[in-house]
């Protein structure tokens, strides 16, 4: 057979998208690149309670021993909980406000108060004043028992004050309606607008609150001690406790600031993450290219891998940033998952690789990390087969869990750790891990609408013989919906047989022929004795025939079936030739020459392997209804017949279908049709004994009848009758 003539989904050939394969590239490499952390903090990997794997350390520098970040943050907490910020008094405002108010009582009209009466409200107004007057939200945190206390200054001396007198502006408001009562106060603490002229007098002095809250940091964080230029640090094997993990901290600080300001340091690095990155995605593009072309010509299948790899990738570097063992929060089995249901297995298992393999490059043990994530994704790969059910998914979850933990046992195992300070913590995370695969099932719908791909699940949903353009057909063309039932049976045991995808033939078989619903009678399996082609001509009746495919893709186009199942209306006839009718409009006009286009399907011929398989299988099924010599060598003479026939005429030339295959096909269609027509046992008569040798009546109870299940019990039992 030919190659598979490669095109674009929109038709255009695959050529003209060639540059934007190589601008997916690109811009994946640049953009995990980009996103890669910064700081090289990777002179050594280790982790708490973990040995150290490598020879001795010794600091070539003084270090000093500080807390480390854990505690640092306690003694932080317990600073911000003691603190007492630092306020000032302005007596200023005192004074203005003051003598604001008592100008406001003396020239306002609207104030009906004696002198004294005037004297009494000023002097409350100078109470309150005393009292202190903070903003609203010093007066809340006072209120919920936040701030208890403040400190003021006073002769470069810090003073403890307690707030329990102070008020807002408007609790002191509040407090002047509770102490002058008389409606002449009210009346006039109104006119002079009182409430716009209380502004707070004890502030919060910010900078001075800021320094000296740094001081109180500088203090409970300063170093505790310093390891000496030449001082040992840490031997090969010995666990990494919490105080040699905060000085292997400070050591890598120290050295990245003694090591800035170097070109070299700066750009060297960076140099060499697009290398690893181009190798990596390039391997991929590679394997691509060389074993699965089909997918390396697509731009929405390039995008969609590219997507899968790079997208976990970015989210793995955030997860890493995040948390500390963040990297084994990441779902990785979710991406050889998600591109097995919509690709292959080969494909899913080495962009799986790819990807981890690009996460090692923040791992805190990449060989460990590699170890765990590549068999976790063959535990995934081997226990998805085409994701067709919820159960597998959990199944899988429950699988990749159990390997994650056994290989993170093994491990631990041959170095010698104690596994018991952080196996919990680890287990959680493995086990959140799992849970994250369960959202696959989303993931998939998703992207099936992104990109237009058809998932197992969804043919599977597309099979189900209550779908309405399937019942629909069964309602209208009974006899048409038997022959698709039969032709998706041969059709599927072939594409077992080869190796193609089951599921997409089976889908493709039962709706192939959607297009006969609309004329169902001038179909020979709808028929029952009258033939509506005796009253028309070869060219009309070839019409008609011809018209189902182009009806059933509009009803395909209506029902939304995806494009995949679309191509197996189209190309199940191919661009051969309504033969019957063609051969009858030659016999009845000899000398002329027929008009081939009038009698030829739309097409095209089948494009891929499954298009191929229903081509053969409808031909076949077809043309075995008009057997009436059951024999196997008629009925591979049948098989081989049909096939050739259609090779012959170059009908599979564009499928990627090779010579084993046809033959692998062959057989199986021969085997299933031998299984079809096989013949059965006749049931022998019942001889009638003349009444002389009957047996005499018996005189106990007769036997009961027995019961149809009973008989059809002992038919399905009795060897002669199994056939």
């Amino acid at each position: 057979m030919s190659k598979h003539l490669r095109t674009s989904p929109t038709g255009i050939p695959t050529s003209a998208y060639s540059w934007l394969k190589w601008a997916i590239l690109a811009i994946s490499i640049v953009l995990v690149a980009y996103c890669m952390p910064r700081e090289s903090r990777s002179h050594f990997l280790y982790e708490v309670n973990r040995p150290w794997n490598y020879s001795l350390l010794t600091a070539p520098f003084d270090i000093p021993i500080t807390l480390d970040s854990i505690s640092a943050q306690h003694a932080r907490d317990s600073i911000d909980s003691r603190f007492e910020p630092v306020y000032t008094r302005n007596i200023l405002t005192d004074k203005n406000t003051v003598n604001t108010v008592a100008s406001q009582i003396q020239h306002n009209p609207n104030v009906n108060l004696s002198p004294g009466e005037c004297n009494r409200l000023i002097n409350e107004i100078r109470k309150i004043y005393d009292r202190g007057i903070v903003s609203a939200d010093t007066y809340r945190d006072i209120t919920s028992g936040k701030l208890n206390s403040v400190r003021m200054i006073h002769d470069n001396t810090a003073v403890s004050i307690p707030t329990s007198n102070y008020l807002s502006a408007r609790a002191a408001y509040a407090h002047l309606d509770s102490v002058l009562a008389d409606q002449r106060y009210r009346t006039a603490i109104a006119a002079i607008r009182l409430p716009e002229l209380l502004t707070p007098n004890v502030l919060l002095d910010t900078a001075t609150t800021q320094r000296m809250l740094n001081e109180s940091y500088q203090k409970a964080t300063a170093a505790k001690g310093m390891i000496q230029q030449g001082q040992r640090i840490v031997d090969r094997g010995e666990i990494i406790t919490p105080e040699t993990f905060t000085v292997l901290q400070n050591f890598e600080a120290l050295l990245a600031e003694r090591g800035q300001g170097s070109t070299t340091e700066n750009y060297y690095p960076i140099l060499g993450k697009v290398l690893f990155l181009l190798l990596l995605f390039g391997a991929l593009y590679a394997f691509l290219f060389f074993f699965r072309r089909d997918y390396f010509d697509s731009p929405r299948a390039m995008a969609f891998i590219m997507l899968m790899s790079v997208g976990f990738v970015l989210f793995a570097f955030g997860m890493g940033a995040a948390f500390s063992s963040g990297l084994f929060l990441v779902p990785f089995t979710m991406v050889p998952i998600i591109l097995l249901v919509f690709l292959d297995s080969r494909t899913a298992f080495f962009t799986h690789i790819v990807t981890i393999l690009c996460c090692s490059i923040v791992a805190a043990f990449p060989l460990e990390f590699i170890f765990i994530q590549w068999l976790a994704g063959v535990m995934a790969i081997n226990s998805i087969k085409s994701l067709t059910k919820r159960s597998e998914l959990i199944r899988t979850a429950v699988l990749v869990f159990l390997s994650y933990v056994l290989a993170y046992v093994a491990i631990e195992l041959i170095q010698g750790s104690d596994i018991s300070h952080h196996f919990m913590r680890v287990m959680g995370y493995f086990a959140i891990n799992a849970v994250f695969i369960s959202f696959a099932y989303i993931l998939v719908f998703l992207l099936e609408k992104l990109f237009g791909f058809t998932s197992r699940v969804t043919l599977v949903e597309l099979s189900d013989i209550n779908h309405p353009l399937l019942r629909e057909l069964s309602e209208e063309c009974p006899g048409t919906f038997q022959h698709s039932m039969a032709v998706s049976n041969l059709a599927t045991a072939a594409a077992n047989r080869i190796g193609a995808n089951v599921q997409l033939v089976r889908a493709g078989a039962l709706y192939h022929d959607i297009g006969k619903i609309a004329n169902p009678a001038f179909f020979t399996e709808n028929q029952h004795g009258v033939n509506p082609h005796d009253a028309l001509n070869p060219l009309q009746s070839a019409r008609i025939v011809i018209g189902h495919v182009t009806e059933g893709l509009k009803r395909a186009e209506k029902a939304k079936l995806p494009t995949v199942l679309r191509s197996f209306i189209s190309e199940h006839h191919g661009r051969g030739k309504a033969k019957y009718f063609y051969t009858t409009w030659c016999n009845s006009h000899p000398g002329e020459e027929p008009d081939a286009t009038a009698f030829t399907y739309p097409g095209p011929n089948p494009q891929t392997r499954e298009t191929s398989i229903l081509m053969m299988a409808d031909a076949v099924e077809a043309a075995s209804r008009s057997l009436t010599d059951h024999s196997p060598e008629a009925i591979n003479n049948l098989v081989n017949k049909i096939i050739d026939s259609q090779i012959s005429d170059g009908l599979h030339n564009e499928s990627p279908i090779s010579f084993r295959d046809v033959r692998d096909i062959k057989d199986t269609f021969a085997a299933r049709l031998r299984t079809m027509f096989h013949g059965r046992i006749p049931y022998p008569e019942m001889k009638k004994q003349p009444a002389s040798q009957s047996a005499p009546a018996p005189t106990a109870e007769p036997e009961p009848k027995r019961s149809a299940e009973s008989s059809n019990f002992n038919a399905l039992n009795d060897p002669r009758q199994s056939s």
